[in-house]
């Protein structure tokens, strides 16, 4: 079912989880869907794996996983080594790593037959766009993280009639680790990876 959504926002929240742990993330109430929740880490816990999942009244369950050696020093869940899941549907993804632009170096899926892509506005803001077809015009759902500390927002707000599952997505990517799809956010990676290699070899 398409629906027009008002704008709403996530706000950010910690807590524990029932393992104890640590967890991050956002919630927040659409007016259209019901509340919402991002959630990292989240369960099923396991060495080498890392997951964010959202969930909420109104759209399906997904999830993000990271597995590798890498997982264990994440706090989230990064494009590298991923698995991203709605419901029980894995989700095809693929990207140009080498793209210059951040257009070029977005996220592309495939879920049910909907093509979407994930393209980065900066470091903080992302649009998540469902491509149009025959019967269907497509949207754009954009979000815009802001804020310090425990104050920080994530405002969504969407141009064109959304499905539970674009919603659901463009929540989700609020507790993914999106740096790749910037090149300023490739260079940084590039140096944290260099630097966790040689702390390696002479730690």
């Amino acid at each position: 079912m398409h629906t027009a959504i008002s704008p709403f926002t996530l706000a950010s929240w910690k807590g524990k989880s029932p393992a104890g742990g640590k967890q991050f993330g956002w919630q927040g109430t659409s007016p259209e869907f019901g509340d919402i929740q991002v959630v990292h880490p989240a369960g099923p816990y396991a060495r080498e794996k890392i997951t964010t999942a959202v969930q909420g009244g109104l759209i399906p369950t997904a999830t993000f996983e990271t597995r590798g050696l890498h997982a264990d020093d994440l706090s989230m869940p990064t494009l590298n080594g991923a698995t991203l899941r709605v419901g029980d549907a894995v989700v095809r993804m693929s990207r140009n790593r080498w793209a210059q632009t951040h257009r070029g170096r977005s996220l592309r899926m495939t879920y049910l037959g909907d093509a979407y892509t994930l393209t980065a506005i900066n470091r903080r803001a992302y649009t998540l766009s469902r491509r149009p077809d025959a019967e269907d015009p497509g949207v754009v759902v954009t979000v815009r993280q802001s804020g310090r500390g425990s104050g920080r927002k994530a405002t969504v707000q969407a141009a064109g009639r959304v499905l539970p599952a674009d919603v659901a997505l463009a929540a989700l990517f609020s507790g993914v680790d999106r740096s790749v799809l910037t090149r300023r956010g490739v260079v940084r990676a590039a140096f944290a990876r260099m630097f966790a290699f040689w702390a390696g070899i002479y730690s």
